[in-house]
């Protein structure tokens, strides 16, 4: 999420008489911004769901909808994930974006989503909310997308394999044992492209709720004790860079984190600006008990779906 400034609610003022508005043409009203994003998004995705068929787009153009099994999957989950902050930034009152989706030439087809807060968030309570709401609403899609996978995937004794392989969390595990009644180290599930937007799908919620900086497991910890955020963002930094030489992506995701929790204003400023949350309104109203029991869920979520080494890349 990216949060900006904040403001208020301001008070309902009546008119005596009601003012005509001018009429508004539909294509102004539209999120016609939003809706090419995403169908940009879509067409991505789809295409390299066809290639993760192993289809051949240049020989049969035609197979391309056998990738809409995996985008429609993706989408739901990032989607859901992105409305779970919008709707929830609404209920607080608060200035908020559709989501952009963001197209690109990676291997699943996107960069994933993303939503703007144009308004500054009222207290600790809204900022806990909005923050923790994207997680657990996309975890929620996520799990049954990769139960269902599952169901639809082929199990190999261990080999082996070239190419891409996909590293587990406890929970994936947990779910191929359930599903498929075998143990993920003695055998080789190639996942159905379902089960593979549902990993997708959980890796997104661990990298969200790493607790630092402007990630959403930062605002959580913001809204708990928000002193004590700046120095949770400097322990998971350098948490990141060990675990850079089992996986280098690790590295890559260290420097997002230390890029947007504020190392262009510490560059500029000076280090004491360095790692700083956004102000709330009011940064004094505690947490409900009910709020503290989500975020103990929200860690249990955290420390189910993280994968300490997300891919593999064996050759032969």
């Amino acid at each position: 999420m990216d949060h900006k400034s904040w403001s208020p609610h301001a008070p309902y003022l009546w008119p005596l008489v009601e003012q005509e508005k001018p009429p508004q043409r539909l294509l102004s009203r539209l999120p016609v911004t939003h809706l090419i994003l995403f169908t940009m998004t879509l067409m991505t995705t789809t295409f390299y769901g066809a290639l993760h068929h192993n289809v051949n787009l240049l020989e049969d153009p035609w197979q391309f909808y056998r990738g809409l099994p995996f985008s429609l999957t993706l989408l739901a989950i990032l989607g859901t994930h992105e409305f779970g902050h919008y709707l929830m930034s609404r209920y607080h009152g608060v200035a908020v974006t559709l989501p952009y989706f963001i197209p690109a030439p990676s291997f699943i087809g996107t960069f994933g989503a993303f939503i703007r807060i144009k308004s500054i968030v009222p207290d600790r309570r809204a900022l806990f909310d909005i923050g923790v709401a994207g997680p657990i609403a996309g975890f929620v899609v996520a799990v049954p997308a990769i139960v269902v996978g599952l169901s639809l995937s082929e199990v190999r004794p261990a080999a082996d394999l070239t190419g891409l392989g996909l590293g587990s969390s406890l929970l994936f595990n947990s779910l191929v044992q359930a599903v498929l009644g075998v143990t993920p180290a003695a055998y080789d599930v190639i996942l159905h492209p379902i089960a593979f937007a549902g990993w997708i799908g959980l890796f997104v919620t661990a990298l969200n709720l790493i607790p630092a900086g402007q990630l959403d497991g930062g605002h959580i910890v913001y809204s708990l004790c928000g002193r004590w955020h700046r120095w949770v963002t400097l322990l998971c930094l350098f948490a990141l860079v060990p675990l850079g030489w089992f996986w280098p992506g690790w590295w890559v995701w260290a420097f997002v984190v230390f890029w947007v929790s504020g190392a262009h204003v510490a560059w500029r400023q000076g280090l004491r600006y360095a790692f700083l949350h956004p102000p709330l309104l009011n940064e004094t109203a505690p947490l409900s008990v009910a709020q503290k029991t989500v975020a103990a869920l929200a860690l249990v979520i955290f420390l189910l779906t993280f994968p300490p080494v997300p891919f593999t890349f064996p050759f032969d």
